[in-house]
């Protein structure tokens, strides 16, 4: 189908740029009085699980600009236990206010836009995946350079109201489904310094314990709240630039948009879809869609959005995700070489090819606010490129407070794998590299919980076996807080993925210091390059495999064990290296300001 003939006045590019005594010298009973000093040390009279440690370290006002400095700010350290009563990562801890942390020396754009995103999730709101993650940072990213942005999301009953700041009823309006209107509450806020608008039906819809897994049809709640958002921005006269929407929960909005609420009033936004995962479809029988008020049997046809794979099936389904690729102006997904390994394989290849002329592939960023070992609340101390020494403060305190082995621990090499436990993330070799790294005098600590009872029960097996004993700790959760705490107190961070779109956590990792361990495929080949590879020296920055068998992943932790080990100064150079390495939202934040401005209709 083409896009020209229901987007007027937009036009079609090409592809655009895809393109504690260990850790410190310290004497007892003396305080050097230098100005210079990054760290003081005071100790108070305690045994020595329970010792504190006052450290006095310079602040980072900017987060990629660590020589930024201001007045210096005691923290004090308080080492764990195993047998504390409240684990170390479940302490309170000091409010993150994000807004006091906006990069400074960012550019404003000159020709600003208003774009609202349309997501199923928002970090640290309603975050399940990476998705969360890149909502957040690419909005603060535009917001930074100028921008208006708004973000619109479920209100899910799982939010906690009092992480929304300045949170407050806007308005009450009527959305359709299903044959009747249904009322629906429109609140405004703000979250990480984002203007929000949760929408929130006086339905079933998005009510449970969890952003997903709700006792309604969640499928059918997605199709309502796509429309949702439309009929809002239609009753309150809203028209931004560019209407953007991630994943199947809102393929359907370009579908309503374009034969529904573009004959109404809704006359100037344009319709960017990010695909973060092709892995998941959205599909949808034709009695669904007729639910939102579209006639399912109108797009059930191969050049709109019928699942290739049910054709000849009774009964043939539909795909969200599909459908959005044909009807939105411009398709991204989350790395270039994602985008070339979808346009050669899976069912929706011929979708792809056949709208190549408007899919990119841009490849995500991590928020350097939210992530910035120079500031980070969760953290035990805070480092920065230029003086890493608190990072071996806060691999000793991971190690004192999951009861790691600590004799001789300083070349003992510490492998974190955080990561969702399904297929995709590569589960024999995440299996396989704790066994190889016990084996091979390492430690290893997995968080990470799986959606399918199956792998539950076989990690918790593992669990059950590892995690007496003195090396390894696999913990079958999530917790934000001690995620931070992994990616700060890690030698190594592996990311094993059998494919991968982007990945966040070979990002996040280099930006503590942690070294990655990764396979070679998607966006973990566009961010990680081997150490080994003469041909590019300078880019170097990782550990790299290709295959997908054990013996490769073994080679790849037997070469960095041996850097680490063996190589100390040339270690502590990569480290530095990889925190500088920019991989910021507002690097990539550019690339679709481009694709943005491509498709936008100036009024």
């Amino acid at each position: 189908m083409d896009i020209s003939s229901i987007a007027v006045n937009s036009s079609v590019y090409g592809v655009l740029p895809t393109k504690t005594s260990d850790c410190f010298t310290v004497s007892i009973g003396k305080r050097k009085n230098s100005n210079n000093n990054k760290f003081l040390f005071g100790f108070s009279n305690r045994s020595s699980l329970n010792l504190k440690i006052q450290a006095v370290h310079l602040d980072e006002v900017a987060a990629d600009n660590p020589k930024s400095l201001t007045t210096t700010r005691l923290k004090e350290i308080e080492w764990p236990s195993p047998s504390d009563k409240i684990p170390f990562w479940k302490r309170e801890f000091q409010t993150w206010d994000s807004n006091s942390e906006v990069p400074v020396n960012i550019e404003k754009d000159s020709d600003l836009l208003h774009v609202i995103h349309v997501t199923a999730e928002m970090a640290p709101i309603a975050k399940v995946g990476g998705l969360g993650d890149v909502v957040t940072g690419l909005s603060r990213a535009c917001l930074s350079r100028g921008h208006k942005v708004d973000i619109m999301l479920p209100f899910y009953e799982c939010i906690q109201k009092q992480n929304i700041q300045e949170i407050s009823l806007m308005s009450t309006y009527n959305s359709y489904y299903d044959g009747n209107w249904i009322e629906t509450n429109a609140y405004s806020g703000m979250v990480s310094g984002i203007p929000v608008i949760l929408l929130e039906p006086m339905n079933q819809f998005f009510k449970g314990e969890d952003v997903y897994g709700g006792s309604y049809n969640e499928l059918e709640a997605y199709l309502f709240f796509s429309r949702a958002c439309l009929e809002w921005m239609q009753v309150t006269g809203t028209q931004p630039d560019v209407i953007h929407v991630h994943e199947w929960q809102t393929g359907v909005l370009p579908l309503l948009y374009w034969d529904i609420y573009h004959h109404l009033s809704l006359q100037k936004p344009r319709i960017v879809l990010t695909i973060h995962n092709m892995e998941h479809y959205g599909e949808c029988r034709q009695e669904q869609l007729q639910k939102c008020g579209l006639d399912g049997s109108l797009y059930a046809t191969i050049d709109k959005a019928i699942d290739d794979r049910t054709i000849g099936h009774n009964p043939e389904r539909l795909s969200l995700l599909k459908g959005g690729i044909v009807y939105s102006n411009s398709v991204v997904t989350v790395s270039p070489t994602y985008l070339k390994e979808t346009l050669c394989s899976g069912w929706l290849s011929s979708a792809l090819m056949t709208n190549h002329d408007k899919y990119y592939g841009i490849l995500n960023g991590i928020d350097t606010v939210m992530w910035n070992p120079a500031s980070d609340v969760f953290l035990p101390t805070n480092y920065h490129a230029q003086n890493t020494g608190g990072k071996k403060v806060c691999k000793k305190y991971l190690q004192r407070g999951f009861g790691l082995i600590l004799e001789g621990s300083e070349r003992v090499p510490l492998v974190v794998c955080v990561s969702r436990l399904v297929a995709q993330k590569g589960l024999h070799l995440i299996r396989h590299a704790i066994n190889h790294i016990q084996e091979t005098g390492g430690q290893m600590i997995v968080l990470g919980k799986a959606p399918d009872s199956r792998v539950q029960r076989e990690f918790e097996a593992l669990a059950d076996l590892h995690n007496k004993g003195s090396t390894i700790r696999i913990l079958l959760m999530y917790s934000e807080e001690l995620s931070h705490m992994l990616y700060a107190g890690a030698d190594v961070v592996l990311v094993p993925s059998i494919y991968e779109p982007c990945g966040l956590a070979q990002m996040i990792g280099m930006r503590y210091g942690s070294v990655p361990i990764v396979r070679k495929t998607g966006g973990l080949a566009d961010t990680v390059f081997d150490m080994d590879d003469e041909s590019h020296p300078e880019m170097a920055n990782g550990f790299v495999f290709e295959g997908i068998d054990e013996g490769s992943l073994s080679c790849a932790l037997d070469r960095a064990f041996s850097y680490y080990q063996e190589k100390p100064i040339e270690w502590e150079n990569i480290v530095q290296r990889v925190m500088q390495i920019d991989n910021s939202w507002n690097k990539t934040a550019g690339k679709y300001i481009d694709v943005y401005n491509s498709i936008r209709v100036r009024w």
